[in-house]
């Protein structure tokens, strides 16, 4: 009779956990960013609403550059994180370079779902593209607002930045395939954290930058125009494993808000907020989502 009793009160309970949607694991979701300061204001603004939408989540923000985040998505260790098309395009996929950014996005989307069974929700129009900035003073001393104007003055500027400019495709070999062979007057290899004091100090006249840096719009820097295409744009969207996705159709809802709302300026302000004020990352994701109306 006990057995019986307690088969019946098993079944019960099995019945409601169903009538539930599974276990609670159902509603867990794992967020993770790269290892820098915009990455880091993301992956707190997904974590945040996905947390006022009633999900609980798992936080593996600094996770690491781009092989290891993408490397966490595949084996399941992480379910969602920002990441860009560019990235996508020419690190993961190794793909040609494209300039439009809809036909960028489309053949992410598309290869990432053939190839890896993840799913990129809406990008935003930022677009945190390799970018190379001056002081407006010096650019106007010298006439230069594209690429193009840098390189036929090169002989006369000084470019700052990381040691591995000098090498990536995506640097100075990729300028000189684009752009023509030329040579700057020096190039000055610092720690990326000191790149920009350096270039207001008058050490450097070029700065190899970000479209989406803090320092672009806290220091009033102008950005050259990469008037012959060597960069595709870089918008951010979240990478999600479509199995999280299909257990939480949801979720593409909830983090498909924010994206409309981190254009250009506004990501230069929130980056800023962080690596110019020394604020915390998810103080100003929440301080936006708020003011935005996204959470309560």
């Amino acid at each position: 009779m006990k057995k019986l009793i307690w088969l019946v009160m098993l079944g019960m309970f099995t019945a409601v956990l169903a009538a539930c949607g599974g276990s609670s694991d159902d509603k867990t979701i794992t967020v993770a960013s790269k290892d820098f300061t915009e990455q880091f204001i993301l992956g707190e603004m997904y974590a945040l609403l996905l947390e006022d939408a009633g999900f609980t989540v798992e936080r593996k923000l600094n996770l690491g550059g781009t092989p290891v985040a993408q490397q966490a998505l595949l084996d399941g260790s992480i379910d969602v994180y920002p990441e860009y098309t560019g990235t996508g395009l020419l690190t993961v996929l190794k793909m040609d370079v494209m300039s439009d950014p809809q036909a960028v996005y489309n053949a992410v989307k598309q290869a990432y779902q053939d190839q890896f069974n993840l799913v990129w929700l809406n990008p935003a129009p930022m677009n945190n593209t390799q970018a190379l900035a001056m002081t407006k003073a010096r650019a106007a001393e010298l006439g230069i607002t594209t690429f193009s104007d840098m390189v036929a003055n090169a002989d006369q500027l000084v470019l700052i930045g990381p040691p591995e400019f000098a090498e990536r495709e995506d640097g100075i070999p990729g300028l000189k395939r684009v752009y023509g062979d030329f040579a700057f007057k020096n190039f000055l290899t610092v720690d990326p954290g000191l790149r920009y004091q350096a270039l207001l100090n008058g050490e450097a006249d070029v700065v190899v930058a970000f479209g989406t840096d803090g320092e672009l719009a806290a220091y009033d820097l102008q950005s050259l125009v990469d008037d012959k295409g060597l960069y595709p744009p870089y918008q951010v969207a979240p990478v999600i494993r479509q199995a999280a996705l299909d257990a939480n159709p949801e979720v593409a809802d909830i983090l498909n808000k924010v994206a409309p709302l981190l254009t250009d300026a506004t990501m230069q302000r929130l980056n800023n907020e962080v690596s110019g004020n020394g604020r915390e990352p998810a103080d100003v994701a929440r301080e936006f989502l708020v003011q935005q109306g996204l959470i309560k």
